[in-house]
């Protein structure tokens, strides 16, 4: 996988889910949660998706080419930021060119995937949430944030993470925010799965 196209792809479909789905969706419906779905992900309310290379809505499957703007008014609606919910958003413009490499959004929707399904086990009665500020899913369960991400500035490339809204000292502990496990220490759903159990049972004793 090519880095430069993955972090280009990472920031189009980032900058999708906050322009296409999340701003027009709090403005309907009052909230900007996204969810996982099968190929990418989609608005909790707003029924629109982003699966693979293409924005999916009642009016059909539009390819991502052209500008966000271009992408929205052939789905029906206008682009636009939720900036009355978070300030940092991505900084992309609706009028920017969408870049999206096929086979990087594969590897991010295939992570959002593999991350929901660990996500559910560990958590039967929680809904992971795919939140559009950080592009990331996760859940909290006593004041600790399981998920997974496909990456940032910090660490371009897909990890899971564990964050304690409370610090924890430990060798588990080997990010800023808690712990972080690379996508590529990951062979399994197990692995992700005992990932977040561990973190659970390291959260539990507290520093």
């Amino acid at each position: 996988m090519d880095e430069a196209k993955y972090r280009e792809t990472r920031l189009a479909l980032h900058a999708a889910g906050e322009l296409l789905i999340a701003g027009p969706q709090y403005r309907m419906f009052g909230t900007i949660r996204l969810r996982s779905v099968l190929g990418g992900f989609g608005g909790v309310r707003w029924p629109v998706s982003v699966v693979g290379t293409e924005l999916v809505s009642a009016a059909g499957r539009i390819p991502l080419e052209g500008t966000y703007r271009e992408v929205a008014v052939q789905a029906g609606f206008e682009p636009e930021v939720p900036a009355e919910v978070y300030k940092d958003t991505t900084g992309v413009d609706s009028d920017d060119l969408i870049r999206v490499d096929a086979e990087a959004a594969a590897v991010i929707a295939d992570w959002f995937a593999f991350g929901n399904s660990a996500l559910r086990c560990l958590a039967p009665d929680a809904t992971a949430v795919l939140w559009p500020e950080h592009f990331d899913l996760s859940n909290t369960l006593n004041e600790v944030n399981y998920g997974v991400s496909p990456g940032d500035d910090a660490h371009p490339g897909p990890y899971a993470y564990v964050g304690p809204w409370t610090p924890r000292r430990g060798d588990f502990w080997n990010a800023p925010f808690g712990a972080l496990l690379p996508r590529e220490e990951v062979s399994s759903e197990a692995d992700l799965l005992a990932f977040f159990e561990e973190g659970r049972a390291r959260a539990a004793e507290r520093a």
